[in-house]
């Protein structure tokens, strides 16, 4: 499935292992994952991140060379390594140690591949939460002028609530789930009341909103609203995977100026399978292909 306008999409941010208790890992980030599924669906998205000189860095270019992917935005560090979350299981709730001053905390201004011209940008907010790294989206936001896709994606404790403002002050789309809504609008007092303040509030022209359980809510620029229920009960948000799944399928659906309740319905259907992954992304290109062959225009 080949996009039909020439914008490219430029994910930058983590890529990371999530390594379990019992030894075995999986590899993720939300930005990697967003790629690896933009890649599946013929969507040639170029991805900036940062890897260790180890074992773990080696291992993400061979996962990213034998799909496919275009590895020129992946910088390699000497100093620091390839990100990691540690991950413990305790008896009522898990516990999420992101490994600070990872190599994706440190992506170069000055070592980022040629950009695009025609580029919409990808991010979420865990990779700024060092100047570095901050300092190179900046450069890639500035030379080049393009429309910013936002996933805040917030990470405890990696973020202040002053910079996520300013950060989706450039938002021309932006994705948020109920939490982040409520951290960022704290004097709404209804899921109505902060629709009507994040429209007014930010410019930007499309905001999706999920809602766990109960599935998803978008509304554009020209105050169209479209709401979508999972097909069974699942809870899209804190499926592992789940999110990023959806999100991709949303910037697929903006490449391809998709109709909001088609791209809705297809964000739905694609999340929904993902979380029946274990991971949050398949090796498999025939899991992708159902999707590929429905959605043919």
């Amino acid at each position: 499935m080949h996009t039909h306008n020439k914008l490219r999409p430029v994910i930058f941010g983590e890529v990371l292992f999530d390594c379990f208790p019992d030894g075995s890992r999986v590899l993720g980030g939300a930005p990697f994952n967003v790629a690896w599924h933009l890649h599946a669906f013929g969507a040639d998205p170029l991805f900036i991140s940062r890897i260790g000189d180890d074992s773990y860095g080696q291992e993400i270019l061979a996962a990213m060379q034998a799909w496919g992917m275009d590895c020129m935005g992946i910088q390699t560090d000497a100093d620091h390594p390839t990100g990691m979350v540690d991950i413990r299981f305790g008896k009522t709730e898990h516990s999420f140690n992101i490994v600070d001053h990872s190599a994706y905390d440190f992506i170069s201004s000055t070592m980022l591949p040629h950009l695009p011209d025609d580029c919409m940008i990808y991010h979420g907010s865990l990779a700024l939460r060092h100047p570095g790294s901050k300092q190179a989206l900046d450069q890639i936001r500035l030379i080049n002028n393009c429309p910013v896709f936002i996933d805040i994606n917030l990470r405890a404790p990696w973020w202040q609530a002053r910079d996520i403002i300013s950060m989706l002050d450039h938002a021309t789309w932006m994705k948020l789930n109920e939490d982040e809504l409520a951290i960022i609008l704290p004097d709404a007092d209804s899921l109505d009341q902060q629709i009507e303040q994040l429209v007014s509030r930010f410019p930007a022209n499309l905001f999706v909103i999920t809602l766990g359980a109960r599935g998803a809510i978008a509304i554009d620029r020209a105050g169209s609203r479209e709401f979508i229920q999972p097909a069974r009960a699942l809870d899209v948000v804190d499926t592992v995977g789940a999110g990023d799944a959806f999100c991709s399928v949303i910037l697929l659906g903006i490449l391809n100026e998709w109709p909001l309740p088609v791209m809705l319905e297809r964000a739905q259907s694609f999340a929904s399978a993902v979380t029946g992954l274990r991971g949050a992304t398949s090796t498999d290109p025939a899991f992708y292909q159902p999707f590929i062959s429905a959605w043919r225009q």
